[in-house]
């Protein structure tokens, strides 16, 4: 009991005190086959207001369009790179062709090296992590772009042995001396911990035992963890804080956890319990309303959570059960694949482009032309503060 009470006490004052402006990110996958051109994608998240954006490559097209936007970028190196880049000369070599060309024009803030390796089904990779990170982040240093690029990886919430409770938190055993490694270089480095965190997965195994109020971040009962008696009210910021307390285990308190993914389907297979696009939208909108509060974990109240959605369009080409395809906010065509709250943000409109007319009654911003941008961009900016305030003061029932 008294090794709980100094490890709540160690990781509450080791959070981050000041609370910054509301940003919620998002991921901008790549595999599909008929998604919008990146101007077309720039467009539609600056009607959106949203300035973070995880992309799972260095798409050069993508990294050209965002320059001179107001929009921060993770750009990643790809899984099969990490054998490359583990030699110095060639991650300079990476980071010079993929990284610098662009910067500072374009906002790159970080580079994901790998995702979800721990947990990659290669296990060769495992061993490659964390000499990649180093020479990534030594290239970084040797060209002056260490102080404004971090370096860290996604990882999937599967590193950990235990979950539940909260302060029962650790890693498999098989991935700790590796992970001990990643840890100090974050430490060293000053970077985050990410991680990929879907509550959907644990109801989705266990429909009967997890309550689907309790994942969507509705009003429930919660559940008290015996150890530290902190009240969680939902199962994100429950997982989020078992990594705060895998780590401690490590030896390591002050290190920032980030959700680098977290979504909801709205569309599964007949064995994909949840996955509807009433939950989809519950849990998303939930979540926003939470990004709004600028909330911290249990753990990390004075902390806000820095989370990344889920992401931004279906993927229509990706493989696995028919969830996976179907994440997306949007549609590839820039349709609203369901009603999260951000309909308000878009312009209904009749759209001309120089091949085609279109007409779209749910809406999709970024088919607008250029003329249409101009009389429209007041509308969308008073739309957007009138939505900020309605959350803000109560108008839309919050959770507690």
């Amino acid at each position: 009991m008294m090794f709980h009470v100094f490890l709540l006490l160690s990781l509450y004052f080791s959070d981050y005190g000041v609370l910054r402006a509301v940003s919620l990110g998002i991921n901008y996958g790549q595999v599909g086959s008929n998604l919008p051109s990146p101007d077309k994608v720039l467009d539609l998240l600056s009607s959106l207001r949203i300035t973070k954006v995880k992309i799972y490559d260095t798409n050069p097209q993508i990294l050209t369009t965002f320059a001179n936007s107001n929009v921060e970028i993770i750009v990643t190196v790809e899984n099969q790179m990490l054998s490359v880049v583990m030699d110095p000369q060639q991650a300079l070599q990476w980071v010079s062709t993929h990284v610098k060309p662009y910067f500072p024009a374009t906002k790159i803030t970080e580079i994901a090296v790998g995702n979800e390796v721990f947990t990659d089904a290669d296990t060769s990779l495992i061993g490659y992590l964390v000499p990649a990170m180093v020479s990534i982040h030594g290239a970084l240093v040797q060209l002056g772009l260490d102080k404004y690029i971090q370096v860290s990886t996604p990882n999937s919430l599967a590193v950990l042995q235990d979950s539940f409770p909260p302060s029962a938190g650790s890693f498999k055993s098989e991935v700790s001396a590796i992970m001990s490694q990643y840890l100090q270089f974050l430490a060293s480095t000053g970077a985050p911990f990410w991680i990929n965190a879907y509550p959907y997965f644990a109801y989705k195994d266990a429909p009967n035992n997890i309550s689907l109020d309790y994942v969507l971040f509705n009003k429930n009962q919660g559940m008290v963890d015996p150890y530290t008696r902190l009240h969680y009210d939902n199962m994100l910021y429950a997982q989020v804080d078992a990594v705060v307390y895998a780590m401690f285990r490590l030896g390591y308190s002050g290190i920032e956890v980030k959700v680098s993914e977290t979504g909801w389907p709205s569309k599964g297979d007949p064995d994909e319990f949840g996955a509807t696009p009433a939950n989809a939208a519950v849990y998303n909108r939930n979540l926003m309303r939470r990004q709004m509060r600028n909330e911290g974990t249990p753990v990390r109240p004075n902390g806000r959570l820095e989370v990344y959605l889920f992401a931004l369009f279906n993927e229509d080409m990706k493989p696995g059960p028919t969830s996976e395809r179907n994440y997306g906010l949007f549609e590839p065509d820039g349709t609203i694949a369901y009603n999260v709250g951000l309909s308000a943000l878009s312009t209904t409109t009749s759209t001309s482009t120089s091949t085609s007319t279109s007409t779209s009654s749910s809406s999709s911003f970024f088919l607008t032309s250029s003329a249409d941008k101009a009389t429209t961009m007041g509308y969308q900016s008073l739309v957007y503060w009138m939505f900020v305030y309605l959350l803000a003061f109560q108008v839309f029932p919050r959770q507690h």
